[in-house]
């Protein structure tokens, strides 16, 4: 065997096992949400069995249509929905400006104070649950959906960071071709640089829909049962009249909870991966 054909078989080797490491890791993560979606078409007493069964014998379909007989489903779906798609647009745009100020002026003490910024990223979420709390509860905006809109109108540091690593690599010759033609700060940001962060924009819409869309916590500690998202709704609403838990109904729900974040994901992998790739490490 010569040297041509042992680089070919070592080139062919590698790429047969890192295809195949990348097929078990795949399986691996897909198979919770293949086998809740299996469950989710089992009788309880079937799904609770041992040893376990993959497939169902019989197909309840009937979990599916129990799911809108005993809650609101499409209504507190909808205002998820809303509210994630909302707090999510006005996180983008302000985010995107502040990261753009912090991109595009240097004045003293900027340096520093982009520096707290990303210094926020390190602090734990559950960490700062508590003074929130309290701050809404104090201002009476608790049983409300302002902790969310006033969260987004603050930004997010993540979302700051992005934007701004993405306009560094803007080259200066935009803002002074614009100047010249007597664009101000604003303008300049509107109509040249937020056109051109589609990527960054876009992955930051996704990301901040899935985190209102999938929160829990936020949800379960300020709204009240008539006015709570979806997570909450679907982790407590399933129930027969002696107060068990319908587990398979649950995950059925689940299912249904998850399939608009795939179909999200789905259609911007692509901003998402661009959005990565754009933003970098620069400056």
């Amino acid at each position: 065997m010569n040297i041509q054909q042992k680089g070919w078989l070592q080139k062919r080797f590698g790429r047969v096992f890192g295809y195949s490491i990348l097929i078990l890791t795949s399986l691996f993560l897909i198979s919770p949400v293949f086998f809740m979606t299996v469950a989710s078409f089992k009788f309880d007493e079937e799904y609770m069995a041992y040893p376990i069964v993959v497939f169902p014998e019989i197909w309840r379909w009937e979990n599916y249509s129990l799911i809108f007989e005993l809650t609101p489903f499409a209504k507190i779906a909808l205002r998820t929905g809303v509210l994630a798609v909302g707090t999510a647009t006005i996180n983008a745009l302000v985010s995107s400006m502040v990261g753009y100020a912090f991109a595009r002026y240097k004045v003293r003490g900027s340096s520093q104070l982009f520096g707290i910024v990303v210094a926020m990223l390190i602090v734990p979420y559950i960490v700062l649950l508590i003074p929130t709390f309290i701050i809404f509860a104090r201002l009476k905006l608790t049983n409300t959906y302002w902790p969310w809109i006033l969260g987004a109108l603050g930004g997010s540091p993540f979302y700051i960071f992005m934007f701004r690593q993405f306009f560094l690599g803007f080259p200066r010759e935009l803002e002074e071709a614009a100047e010249v033609d007597g664009c101000g700060p604003f303008r300049i940001f509107l109509q040249i640089f937020l056109p051109n962060a589609k990527p960054v924009f876009a992955t930051v819409m996704i990301f901040a829909i899935i985190g209102v869309w999938g929160d829990y916590l936020m949800a379960r500690i300020y709204l009240s049962s008539s006015k709570t998202l979806l997570g909450v709704a679907l982790a407590t609403a399933f129930k027969d009249p002696q107060g068990n838990t319908m587990d398979t109904v649950t995950l059925a729900a689940s299912v249904l909870y998850i399939i608009p974040l795939i179909v999200v994901f789905f259609f911007g992998q692509k901003y998402i991966l661009q959005g990565v790739v754009t933003s970098g490490l620069k400056g």
